[in-house]
């Protein structure tokens, strides 16, 4: 029975889909509904939901849609660490303008579960929104929903739940299998009414699990991928499956695991982030180093990087750690950092490729893994305020031309060419004719050289430790580029006239020779530029920067359409932004940031950013004479270069105020530390099992938060006894993770705190999660009588479980309690967080009593605190709130980002966790760090409007402690933005 690639879209999810996927050929042979050797060809136009059925395939060399060839250049962000769903829209239309044309999202299974068997998919969590709202930006997407995700998340993405459940997670065992099947059930049956293939969404690829290698080589991990796959393809998601190797180690390549007789739709996947001070490898199908490793392990799919590093997650900071903040991960994985490694994947055949982050966002509430703190900013591209930085300049610029080049997508490695000083890559696409350089320093020093190509010495001058790349024979429409020592960007055409981009170094001369029969007419647009013509070729010499834009137009060569060639420093690259329409394709110059382009008529409408007064110009369909920006008419003109360009410019972001934060009012609180507070309603504490992985104690009883259902920040526990007589001292075994903290009181008196150190470099090691506090006892205390014996650990999430050894599981908060000079009998409970928020998630509370009691809530009655000023300089052991209000007003049409910044002498120990109109923001650690600075996303925050700000402050008796300096901090701000709506912040 032979099926058509049509067939196999109709019949994905069902029985037939082994035959849809079957054929020939062993494991990790070409997709049987997808051509052998493709052709280049033009790449898809921009995603959509667009109602048609879609056959996505692929062969060794890209990813294969409706028969053509797709180079898919992907950015991360996870909606999870972006609490306002209508700022997601805000990110995905920056990362389609910077080049990105697809996204790739992890979906973190803690976030969407409080309970066994209870789900939510609403609010911050509505996974059907942000897949519908990459749709409607034109992104592609990576569905990344584990059930492990790691991410530096709370337990790698597992729910608290299951560290009490039994069976061994991430295994073929059938009782961690039947939580596994329902988690996949609920998200696939949102990801099924997205896949691209049926036309009603634009998810591309799916991953399952992520980075597992612990069992690879077991008849038990085999046996667990093979469940996912048949379960995710029992669901109904056709399009290409994958996992993320851990690396280049050539794990769960094609045919590795049973597949349930499917022998087709799985591509191979690895991770890979070099480090700033190394060369990058060879990960490849090319290269010295590709063989052995890479993509080279699955020689018949596409190469393909889910995670290539853009960036790195920060640990917590201090003396002993390299936690030193995201500008540092900046700094050293610069825009050169990153244009040297994804020119080098681009050489070695990589053509799916996710950079990771493009943007990270904030791990707000109790979300992020013990290893890291509040935010998750990443180093990437866009800060986590939402801002634009240098690093998206070679993203910028590789992304466009990926997408608007299609020699780029079948590549060849072609014969050696040396270039004194620099390693080199030569390759060629087998149907154009097109030749790629890329050539990439790895020393200390700038290297000027030389390279011979196409008939010419060109000259080539590379800066230390970064690449570029330089093309021949490059297709443009009926032209030719016979050679260019700067990079294309892009090619469109637009208003009856090709458009092309070259870009390139400030300063340097760009030389560019087309190919032209006979003498064309050429139109300088500015006087920097300089062109020659001789047998036959088209000299272009331009100097880049000189003058901004620098246009040269090109017609009467007999070649059809004129050519309009723009050539574009760095800084002048990132202003210019292509746009497809059904209308056509157009290319606007100027503004900070294109958002959308529709074409109504003769006037094209468009909507976009500006941070300063900036010019305009718009290279549009035919017929267009009218321009509106934001909603409103732009006078233009016609220029010579066949484009509309603004008769006044188009004016920057009005000042922003914040104001000052005062009015503080104080509250103590832990009442649960004196011995006549009423538990009577709290947990008994008096389990003898637990299926964690961390022993309980002989005799019991069981402590671990975990097992009386309490999975998140704060825990309290009071023991009673009757007979202190004779003890000396209380070891309190606990165990919280990096930072974690215990705080101990008898009798309502202080025994002290003790906090678990951070680790040595950053990392931890085995145990250092884990420690006792030892504590004399005053013989004040020792009498006969009732005691009470009040613990409050802070506890800092559960291990990500990398390693696949079900570490997740391991206690939190108190393991063990003994006492020295005595045994008295004690009858423990416990108290944690409350029910879940219905509306800010599981995620969101730990179990002070101000949280139980709603303190961190808008609209509490907290007039009769008392009040305070800051900074404040007091000395107690224990629980302290502060609340304020105060009232944004950003102007309509500014998308402010706002921050809250604390800072105070480094030598106080206290820690600080800010609540936002009731939502949970993050945790300050005074004098750890390296987190000053939060940042408070819109939506939670009314930027026109009153907003609840409250700070839980854990101070230790060792010092004073504050709060210190207390402010609001503007991030950045933009005239445009998108329209935000507040988010629903219920009150008390």
């Amino acid at each position: 029975m032979a099926l058509s690639r049509r067939s196999f879209s109709a019949l994905a999810g069902t029985a037939a889909l082994g035959l849809a996927l079957g054929g020939s050929g062993g494991p990790g042979a070409p997709s049987a509904y997808a051509a052998r050797s493709a052709p280049t060809g033009p790449p898809p136009p921009p995603p959509s939901a667009d109602g048609r059925w879609h056959n996505v395939g692929y062969d060794r060399y890209s990813l294969l849609v409706d028969g053509r060839r797709l180079v898919l250049w992907s950015g991360e962000m996870h909606p999870f660490r972006l609490p306002s769903p209508d700022l997601w829209r805000d990110v995905l239309q920056k990362m389609r303008a910077y080049g990105f044309n697809a996204v790739s999202i992890h979906v973190a299974w803690n976030y969407h579960s409080p309970a066994p068997g209870r789900y939510d998919f609403t609010g911050v969590r509505d996974l059907d929104l942000f897949l519908r709202t990459a749709a409607e930006t034109g992104l592609y997407v990576i569905l990344r929903p584990g059930p492990h995700i790691g991410a530096e998340v709370d337990g790698g993405g597992f729910p608290g739940w299951l560290t009490t459940t039994e069976g061994t997670a991430r295994t073929a065992d059938p009782a961690y299998l039947k939580h596994v099947d329902e988690w996949l059930s609920h998200v696939n049956t949102i990801a099924v009414r997205h896949l691209f293939t049926r036309g009603t969404g634009t998810v591309l690829l799916y991953q399952i699990e992520n980075e597992y290698d612990a069992h690879v080589n077991k008849p038990t991990g085999r046996a667990y991928m093979a469940h996912l796959y048949r379960k995710v393809r029992a669901d109904g998601i056709d399009v290409p499956l994958f996992h993320n190797d851990k690396g280049r180690n050539g794990h769960w390549t094609p045919g590795s695991f049973d597949t349930g007789g499917e022998k087709r739709g799985w591509l191979y996947g690895f991770d890979g982030s070099p480090s700033p001070s190394r060369t990058p490898p060879d990960w490849g199908h090319f290269g010295a180093g590709g063989r052995t490793g890479g993509a080279s392990a699955s020689p018949r799919t596409p190469g393909f990087m889910p995670q290539s590093g853009g960036g790195r997650p920060d640990p917590w900071g201090g003396a002993s750690s390299n936690g030193t903040g995201y500008a540092e991960s900046r700094r050293t994985r610069d825009a050169a950092y990153e244009r040297r490694c994804y020119l080098t994947h681009l050489a070695n055949g990589i053509t799916v490729h996710n950079v990771y982050m493009a943007f990270g966002g904030t791990s707000w509430g109790w979300l992020p893994s013990p290893a890291v703190y509040t935010s998750y900013d990443y180093g990437a591209a866009l800060d986590e305020g939402r801002r634009p930085t240098d690093k998206l300049v070679p993203m910028h610029q590789i992304g466009h031309m990926l997408q608007r080049f299609p020699d780029f997508a079948r590549l060849d490695r072609a014969a050696d060419v040396k270039v004194r000083g620099l390693t080199t890559y030569h390759l060629r696409n087998p149907d154009t004719g097109t030749h790629v350089h890329v050539l990439r320093n790895d020393g200390d020093r700038e290297v000027s050289s030389t390279l011979r190509t196409a008939g010419a010495d060109l000259p080539v001058t590379v800066p230390a430790r970064d690449a570029r790349l330089m093309v021949t024979g490059l297709t443009l429409g009926r032209r030719t580029v016979r050679y260019s020592t700067a990079q294309p960007m892009l090619f469109l055409t637009a208003g009856g006239q090709d458009v092309v981009v070259f870009c390139g170094r400030y300063g340097e001369l760009a030389r560019v020779v087309l190919e032209s029969a006979q003498e064309p007419r050429v139109t300088r647009l500015s006087q920097q530029a300089a062109y020659a013509y001789d047998r036959g070729l088209l000299r272009l010499t331009v100097p880049l920067g000189a003058g901004g834009l620098i246009g040269v137009r090109v017609e009467g060569d007999g070649n059809g359409r004129p050519l309009m060639l723009l050539f574009a420093d760095e800084a002048t690259s990132t202003r210019l932004w292509p746009y497809d329409t059904p209308s056509g394709s157009l290319l606007v110059h100027g503004p900070a940031l294109l958002r959308t382009a529709t074409v109504r008529g003769s006037t094209v409408h468009l909507t976009g950013d500006t941070v300063e007064e900036t010019g305009l110009e718009v290279w549009g369909p035919r017929g267009v004479d009218g321009v509106t920006w934001n909603g409103r008419a732009v006078p233009v003109s016609a220029t010579g270069s066949k484009s509309l360009r603004a008769d006044v410019p188009l004016p920057g972001v009005p000042e922003v105020t914040l104001p000052a934060l005062g009015g503080w009012r104080m509250r103590a609180e832990n009442p649960e530390a004196g011995p006549a507070f009423d538990d009577s309603a709290w947990r008994a504490a008096d389990r003898t099992s637990s299926y964690s992985t961390t022993p309980v104690p002989k005799g019991g009883p069981v402590l671990f938060a975990d097992d009386y259902g309490f999975h998140y920040g704060d825990v309290w526990y009071r023991g009673t006894f009757t007979d202190a007589t004779g003890i000396a001292s209380v070891s309190l075994a606990y165990s919280a993770g990096t930072q974690g903290l215990l705080m101990a009181w008898l009798d309502g008196e202080p025994l002290g705190t003790h906090r678990l150190p951070v680790p040595e470099g950053g990392t931890p090691r085995r145990g250092s999660w884990s420690d006792t506090a030892v504590f004399p006892v005053r013989g004040a205390l020792r009498g006969p009588g009732r005691h009470v014996l009040s613990v409050l650990v802070r506890r800092m999430q559960h291990d990500q479980d990398d390693a696949a050894r079900d570490t997740h599981k391991a206690a939190r908060g108190l393991t063990a309690v003994t006492f020295t000079g005595g045994a008295p009998k004690v009858r423990w409970r416990i108290q944690g967080e409350a029910a879940p928020d219905p509306v800010r998630g599981p995620l969101n509370n730990g179990g002070l009593y101000g949280e139980r009691e709603g303190w961190h809530l808008p609209g509490f009655p907290d007039r009769d605190w008392e009040p305070v000023t800051f900074p404040r300089a007091v000395r107690r052991q224990g629980v302290t709130w502060y609340r304020t209000t105060f009232r944004a007003a950003v102007e309509p049409g500014v998308d402010a980002s706002i921050g809250l910044t604390l800072d105070d002498d480094r030598y106080r120990s206290y820690r600080a966790q800010i609540f936002l109109n009731g939502w949970n923001l993050g945790q300050y650690v005074n004098g750890v760090g390296p987190q000053h600075t939060f940042v408070l996303p819109n939506g939670i925050l009314r930027t026109r409007g009153v907003n609840t700000l409250a700070l839980a402050v854990l101070s230790e008796f060792t010092t004073l402690s504050g709060p210190g300096q207390v402010r609001l901090t503007l991030l950045g701000a933009a005239a445009g933005g998108v329209p935000v709506t507040p988010l629903p912040s219920p009150g008390r």
